[in-house]
């Protein structure tokens, strides 16, 4: 499995040479190996890309992502089958137990507000804050019915961005988190299909027009990593810089703990993914890995 995420800006062309990636600018050219690639993302809707690269990018399982004129992630190109079973997890995945959907949900929920809380104990911040999200994560129950997990959404982002930040204005932090988001949630895409799963298939999320809705019950628990680079990098920002676009990227890179072992983001979301697998299949809810972010800088 390849371990670099490469960003490309600036060229001309990108095309496949041998089993590199070719960049080539106006005075020069580099060459990147294929197998080396966990993602590849072109920032540049000028940039001439080859259809041979995009198909071997696909057979090597490369998570190639498209950004649009405004940087944003726009597309995905990603294989259609990652795995020899894909037929068998596709049965099994529309098969799985809506009693057991409503038990992991309820640990990612769990999780993700344990990560949240613990950034805002990592950057001081009100510990009356803390102190109703942790009530919050304790009072999840299946289904989520008392909206615990909306609550501390609201108070959290406000604890982080202010009390008149909104998610999903068009502004700055929001450019970031969207950005940052985006990223995260093609490696995790890439991960989900490597595993023979579909992402259009969800746990809780069941949105007719999403196709990542597995993914975006994945993401919940990794959220806070790129919440606490547009904290730390973004608060003061006028426009979305290239440097905040590459700090988002490189934020996806770092080292996780799940189940209190330390491990790279990338291979987490595997073992993550896994647990959930695993659950459906044994029924035995102890199988599932806690995530938890460490912030660093």
């Amino acid at each position: 499995m390849g371990w670099r995420i490469v960003y490309i800006e600036d060229a001309v062309n990108v095309r496949l040479y041998l089993d590199n990636v070719k960049v080539e600018k106006e005075t020069n050219s580099v060459t990147i190996p294929l197998a080396d690639i966990h993602t590849l993302i072109i920032d540049n809707y000028k940039i001439n890309l080859s259809v041979q690269l995009i198909t071997k990018c696909s057979e090597y399982n490369i998570n190639l992502i498209l950004c649009s004129i405004n940087h944003m992630p726009q597309t995905i190109s990603q294989p259609f089958t990652g795995n020899f079973q894909t037929p068998l997890m596709l049965k099994k995945q529309l098969e799985w137990s809506e009693s057991y959907k409503l038990l992991i949900h309820k640990l990612i929920i769990k999780n993700k507000i344990f990560n949240q809380k613990e950034l805002l104990i990592k950057l001081n911040k009100s510990l009356e804050v803390i102190t109703k999200l942790n009530e919050f994560m304790n009072e999840v129950d299946e289904g989520d019915t008392k909206n615990r997990e909306g609550l501390s959404a609201k108070m959290y982002f406000r604890e982080l961005f202010g009390s008149k930040f909104k998610r999903f204005d068009e502004d700055v932090i929001n450019y970031g988190l969207n950005y940052g988001y985006s990223i995260l949630r093609s490696q995790i895409s890439k991960t989900i299909i490597a595993k023979g799963l579909n992402p259009c298939i969800g746990i809780i999320h069941k949105g007719y027009n999403n196709p990542f809705n597995l993914s975006d019950d994945i993401i919940e628990v990794f959220r806070p990593i790129i919440d606490f680079y547009v904290f730390n990098n973004m608060l003061e920002s006028i426009v979305f810089k290239k440097d905040d676009r590459l700090g988002l990227i490189k934020s996806t890179t770092q080292d996780v703990k799940i189940d209190g072992v330390r491990q790279s983001l990338f291979n987490a979301i595997g073992i993550f993914i896994d647990g959930i697998i695993t659950m459906f299949d044994c029924g035995d809810i102890s199988k599932f890995k806690k995530i938890e972010l460490l912030y660093e800088l």
